[in-house]
């Protein structure tokens, strides 16, 4: 007998927000992973009949979002940040126009489904690392460095070989190892630590104070800006842009502290008088090192606000 609505979603209700979280991570885009979610569902619900139990209900979803990613995935092309575009920036560009032509990466609000043991499964460069590889390879490797399914599962989720699996999984991390700082130098502070830091970035921009930002900064530190193509490497051209640009001809910020990625973030809302309404700006992710941050993602996109609850002006 057909499983009815309310059967349907009592079984898939469990896993929906990890479901959501595994589309992000195989898309780059939280909005690509909606889309994806929704197509997996659909494509489930007509194919309940077709369950015979032989896998688990998670196991059996799992494989048919990961195929409705790869899917989507090969339709609309990689996601890519910046750096992925062209070297850096060595002076400040004032006159520049976004490039709406590139699918960019985008940030993830945190959630329950983020919390993993290991927070890097779904930190930005773990995920920006993902879009250099192939569909098959990127599958292979979330679904079984981060979820912890079988080689075996994976091939026949992918409909494939166990050698095919390991080959991949092989080739992935290695591409994945080059750009990815290994996990001995990520940071290992806890969540009021790095509150502390996206807190002190926050004050720092709202008033304005150039070394105090700076005196949070790595020597190595980046500040990239999608949808812009410009990007600052280095803490001599980090602060000729923060001190040119964000503090100097930026107004009035107001901020928020956030999570996306399983890493610290604010909110920054730019009004053009302290006493002015101020609007939603970007939502800037910080990656950590060491008590410092190493790299500023400032994702301009005032659509992401209600994405990650936020409200819509600050007074």
């Amino acid at each position: 007998m057909r499983t009815d609505d309310a059967e349907f979603d009592r079984l898939v209700e469990p896993l929906r927000r990890e479901l959501h979280a595994h589309c992000y991570r195989l898309l780059g885009s939280a909005h690509d992973a909606d889309d994806a979610l929704q197509d997996a569902l659909l494509r489930a619900w007509r194919g309940m009949d077709r369950f015979e139990g032989r896998s688990s209900m998670r196991t059996w979803l799992y494989t048919i979002a990961t195929r409705t990613c790869l899917d989507i995935a090969e339709a609309r092309g990689k996601r890519a940040l910046p750096m992925d575009l062209g070297p850096s920036s060595e002076r400040v560009v004032l006159e520049h126009a976004p490039l709406t032509e590139v699918a960019w990466l985008g940030p993830y609000p945190d959630g329950p489904e983020t919390r993993y043991e290991r927070r890097e499964a779904i930190e930005l460069a773990f995920v920006a690392a993902l879009q250099h590889l192939p569909g098959n390879q990127r599958a292979a490797l979330v679904l079984f460095d981060v979820l912890g399914f079988s080689a075996a599962e994976i091939a026949s989720t992918m409909d494939t070989s166990v050698a095919a699996v390991n080959s991949a999984l092989q080739r992935a991390r290695a591409i994945v190892a080059e750009k990815v700082a290994p996990s001995g130098e990520q940071p290992k502070l806890d969540d009021t630590r790095t509150r502390e830091i996206a807190a002190g970035f926050a004050s720092a921009l709202e008033r304005g104070d150039a070394d105090a930002l700076v005196a949070l900064l790595t020597e190595d530190v980046t500040w990239s800006m999608p949808p812009l193509a410009q990007w600052y490497s280095g803490i001599e051209a980090v602060t000729g842009f923060a001190v040119e640009v964000p503090l100097g001809r930026c107004p009035s910020w107001r901020t928020e502290v956030v999570t996306a990625n399983g890493q610290p973030a604010v909110a920054c809302y730019l009004g053009e008088a302290a006493d002015a309404v101020h609007h939603p700006w970007s939502i800037t992710v910080l990656s950590l090192r060491d008590d410092r941050i190493r790299d500023i993602t400032s994702f301009l996109d005032a659509d992401l606000f209600a994405r990650f609850g936020l409200p819509p002006a600050k007074p």
